[in-house]
């Protein structure tokens, strides 16, 4: 079931929502409902690396070469 959502945007970024939108050759929702969707994986992916670099730093790991000499 879908949800609405009502957000305000200064005249400017308005416009540009629509530009890039219709670049895109989506709706203004489905760009913004993308976009969304990009920040909250972005989001995960930083909480994750941040809960994971010192665990890994604590074995030695601090390059992708180190971790690629793990795997290989």
């Amino acid at each position: 079931m879908r949800a609405t959502l009502t957000i305000s945007l200064p005249p400017d970024l308005r416009r540009e929502l629509g530009r890039s939108a219709k670049g895109q050759g989506v709706s203004e929702s489905e760009f913004v409902r993308r976009a969304v969707q990009r920040q909250i994986w972005a989001d995960a992916f930083e909480r994750t690396r941040r809960a994971l670099v010192p665990k890994a730093r604590a074995q030695g790991i601090y390059t992708d070469e180190d971790v690629f000499k793990i795997v290989s």
